[in-house]
């Protein structure tokens, strides 16, 4: 650890030396949820005139990279602080945003030498709460074998957080003693605040730091899930594309009549004219959470723009009403889509593996399903997963009479059917994907990774003026 830095001089002022549990090496995704929630916190909490309950916020933003993508964020951060000091390099644009024109915003512009333009700190100090966030990017020798990623979200940051007083308030000092070099009536001004935020007496703060502990711990091992998501998905693309190079057989032209129905069906559905690719796309998403086999994942996803083949003929009440509303002949349609669907895709021998994932994406949990009644691990697990995503996303979208819900709403719907309907560990691992997203630490995909050809040239502009799905609400 670099001797001179706020890591590094918190561990020498402490007894025994020793950092709090806290400390170890987090990925840039985590850091930034758990920094989000703290400013959130100030945001949420500090209303009204009262200065003296406001808190001072101490933050310095490595090489300036961070603060550029949270500008406005802190504009408003800053209004409901009775102090905010940013230290940045020089270059980083704060001097001309609108943030660093308020009167309670001071600016610090690191020199480039300076060990602190490597770390990126977040310092809370109110009368109610002190909290804080002090981490440092790994070198490029300690990013040894693989060496410094060059995918951002795969960045690894040594790192604490804490809500101790005495901790949090030695940070500050020691931020502030950082600054006295640049400024020192300004960390005169500065420690002068810090000791009547602590002469200050405020209700306290309940500890949160176990329900604290267990969401950095979820959000974590979610970004290490990812990170091995997206490596996989590098690898799957390069596999893919030698597969491609020397797949183009003569069951092209056939393969290209199926997904043409495929599109036709979706441009039937005027209330929900994607269906088929954020199905193939979230279905795949899921396929890479639970680790399938590169081949498998493939089936998935074609399969996934396939499942709704079986409704090129459907009458034109599928796609304007729900299915309570159909009428004895159509429900009865409507029932056997899938296998409609399957015994369609079987004309193509080479196919049948994903013919027989439609086949059972009907299938329930305790085999209560169509067309075979399979139950629990007998259902094929990209039939699973075909079957829940294709309920999710659906309940995203209007049909009929009912409004397009929210993920959350429609990710509560799948829940009601786990155990009956659907497999209960996939409905947990659409759920965790969602609250991934819901954090902002994942997009929820509108299109698979690979599309075909023909699809491709025929997606048009329907992907622009369709309503939008699978969207998080702001």
């Amino acid at each position: 650890m670099n001797p001179e830095s706020t890591l590094a001089r918190l561990q020498a002022t402490l007894p025994d030396g020793k950092l709090p549990s806290s400390y170890g090496v987090y990925f840039k995704n985590t850091l930034v949820a758990l920094c989000h929630a703290l400013e959130d916190h100030i945001l949420q909490t500090s209303s009204g005139d009262d200065l003296a309950l406001k808190p001072l916020v101490l933050v310095t933003f490595q090489q300036g990279k961070w603060y550029l993508q949270e500008a406005d964020r802190y504009f408003d951060i800053a209004k409901a602080s009775r102090q905010v000091v940013i230290g940045a390099v020089a270059d980083s644009g704060f001097a001309t945003h609108k943030t660093g024109q308020l009167e309670n915003v001071s600016l610090i512009e690191l020199d480039e030498l300076d060990p602190i333009i490597q770390e990126w700190n977040l310092i809370i100090l109110a009368p109610t709460y002190k909290a804080m966030v002090l981490c440092r990017e790994l070198t490029a020798q300690e990013y040894l074998p693989e060496g410094k990623p060059e995918v951002d979200t795969e960045r690894k940051f040594y790192g604490l957080w804490s809500f101790d007083q005495s901790l949090v308030s030695a940070s500050a000092e020691i931020f502030i003693e950082q600054t006295r070099h640049y400024n020192s009536s300004l960390a005169d001004s500065l420690l002068e605040i810090h000791h009547e935020i602590l002469a200050t007496v405020g209700p306290p703060l309940a500890d949160i730091s176990g329900v604290v502990t267990r969401i950095v711990t979820y959000l974590q091992s979610s970004q290490q899930q990812m990170v091995a998501i997206n490596r996989q998905t590098r690898d799957l693309w390069e596999l893919e594309g030698q597969a491609l190079r020397v797949s183009r057989n003569l069951n092209a032209n056939k393969l290209q009549a199926f997904l043409r129905m495929a599109q036709r069906v979706d441009e039937r559905d005027t209330s929900n004219p994607t269906a088929s690719l954020q199905v193939a796309a979230l279905s795949e998403t899921l396929g890479q959470l639970l680790d399938l086999p590169a081949l498998q994942l493939r089936r998935l996803r074609l399969a996934g723009l396939l499942f709704r083949v079986g409704l090129v003929s459907a009458p034109n009440e599928v796609f304007d009403r729900t299915s309570d509303k159909f009428d004895e002949g159509t429900l009865s349609f409507w029932r056997d889509r899938s296998f409609i669907g399957s015994q369609l895709l079987q004309a193509m021998p080479e196919i049948s593996p994903v013919a027989e994932i439609v086949k059972h994406k009907l299938e329930n949990w305790d085999g209560s399903g169509r067309p075979e009644g399979l139950r629990g691990e007998d259902i094929p697990i990209a039939s699973r997963i075909v079957g829940l995503v294709a309920c999710f996303q659906d309940l995203t979208q209007p049909r009929g009479d009912r409004p397009a819900l929210s993920l959350t709403e429609a990710l509560e719907r799948c829940r009601e059917l786990s155990g009956t309907r659907f497999d209960p560990a996939l409905v947990e691992t659409l759920g965790n994907v969602v609250r991934l997203a819901d954090m902002g630490l994942m997009e929820l995909p509108t299109r698979p990774t690979q599309l075909p050809n023909i699809w491709l040239e025929d997606l048009g502009d329907r992907t622009q003026t369709a309503t939008p799905a699978l969207t998080v609400d702001s």
